[in-house]
């Protein structure tokens, strides 16, 4: 049983590698096709989005806290 984690941390780790560098390969690739100024107003595009969900999780996960009673103070 010692085995076990070893091997599917190993494998874990090769396909996760392998996954990114194939991803960052293929934005790479993208990037140099598409043109640096529509790659870089594609990324603000997606940082705002991202910006915009975690606010609204923090937001309703405070509303929910608050709802059922939970004491949310400092």
């Amino acid at each position: 049983m010692d085995w076990v984690p070893i091997a599917f941390g190993t494998f874990k780790g090769v396909a996760l590698g392998t996954g990114m560098f194939f991803a960052i390969k293929w934005h790479y690739d993208q990037g140099k096709k598409i043109g640096r100024r529509k790659v870089l107003i594609a990324t603000a595009k997606m940082v705002a989005i991202f910006v915009l969900a975690v606010l609204v999780l923090g937001l309703v996960t405070f509303g929910l806290g608050n709802m059922l009673g939970l004491d949310l103070s400092y």
